[in-house]
């Protein structure tokens, strides 16, 4: 298992960290309802890439 040899200092942790914080989601817009949603996801009114897939918020 691999153990540190040297304690490593808060400047160079920082640095490790630099990339770590997101910038903003991806967004996708529904080509049936024009509904922005995030990627990947079913938008609110239950539809997925052009197909009804589920119950909407609403319903």
């Amino acid at each position: 298992m691999a153990v540190q040899q040297n304690k490593k200092s808060p400047s160079k942790r920082g640095m490790h960290r630099a990339h770590d914080s997101l910038g903003s989601p991806p967004l996708a817009v529904e080509p049936t309802t024009g509904e922005v949603h995030l990627r990947h996801h079913v938008s609110p009114s239950g539809h997925y890439r052009g197909k009804k897939v589920g119950k909407g918020a609403g319903e």
